[in-house]
């Protein structure tokens, strides 16, 4: 089974992998098939704090991680409860591993990331979904992992959060793929994934095509075909502010306006704004507040 499931995943070519282990089936058999794939496998996890029960998990895949022969570290990071606690875990979650780390995500993950997105009005951005790079799992089904960890005799930790109305995922998962699978008489995560694929080609075309231009020259952003000039302005925002997820349209549509002229300066979102100066912009982050005029 294992032989099988490896032909669909696409891990780094490396002697050496790195798994972000949370407990559950996917992170479980990402562990199982890594080991499989590479001479060493370090397994980390991730405690957030926000579960009673967190250390037993960490103390679970330690085992894991010594059954399959695999290295074991265990990060601890701190979340308060709160608005958006799904987006503020996992943005410490990834600040607290390394860059080439594999995840678990699936073909199923995929789907629900690309009806997120959706949902919220992005552009083809969003559609183009999760980025297959240390994501060597994108082309199994969670059904799949399911099944792995059911023939290796491994009992997954299930997440209580994950049934947790509270977060859009979840009900895009419970509730909105299944009523497109009926409607549609079909499962539709395959072909959300293949959009998403789709998608990611036409944007590496426009990525490089963007990549020429120069994101603080406001008279080039300005000049610029929209769809350009949005890219250009949302990689610079990643770089600059470090943040993985991009501004939504409005927030592109006041840094447009800024580099078009009618205002020198807008708000973005997350503390920050965005400034023009001699026709230059500027991305200024919460703790500055310079004044910013046309020039």
């Amino acid at each position: 089974m294992i032989d099988e499931l490896l032909e669909k995943c696409r891990f780094p070519k490396s002697a050496s992998l790195t798994c972000a282990v949370s407990g559950g089936a996917d992170s479980c058999a990402l562990l199982a098939l890594a080991v499989h794939s590479a001479n060493h496998v370090t397994a980390i996890h991730v405690d957030h704090g926000l579960r009673p029960n967190s250390v037993n998990e960490a103390e679970f895949v330690a085992q894991l991680a010594k059954r399959f022969g695999a290295a074991f570290k265990a990060v601890t990071v701190e979340v308060e409860d709160g608005p958006n606690l799904e987006a503020r875990a996992r943005e410490a979650r990834y600040g607290a591993l390394p860059a080439d780390v594999c995840t678990g995500h699936t073909l199923d993950d995929q789907a629900e990331t690309v009806l997120l997105f959706l949902l919220r009005g992005a552009g083809l951005t969003g559609t183009s979904g999760i980025n297959e790079q240390f994501r060597p799992l994108l082309h199994l089904r969670r059904a799949e992992t399911e099944a792995l960890c059911e023939h290796l005799q491994i009992s997954p930790f299930i997440d209580p959060s994950n049934t947790d109305k509270r977060f859009l995922r979840n009900r895009v998962r419970s509730e909105l793929l299944p009523l497109m699978d009926e409607l549609a008489g079909r499962q539709v995560a395959p072909l959300l994934a293949r959009t998403a694929a789709l998608a990611r080609a036409d944007l590496e075309v426009l990525g490089e095509l963007a990549a020429e231009l120069d994101p603080t020259d406001a008279q080039e952003i300005a000049a610029a075909p929209r769809a350009l000039a949005t890219l250009a302005l949302r990689n610079w925002w990643r770089v600059e502010t470090g943040n993985h997820y991009p501004p939504n349209l409005a927030a592109i549509d006041r840094m447009l306006e800024v580099a078009n002229g009618p205002r020198p300066r807008a708000d973005i979102g997350e503390g920050w704004s965005i400034a023009r100066r001699h026709q230059r912009l500027r991305l200024l982050g919460p703790a500055t507040s310079p004044q910013a005029t046309e020039a």
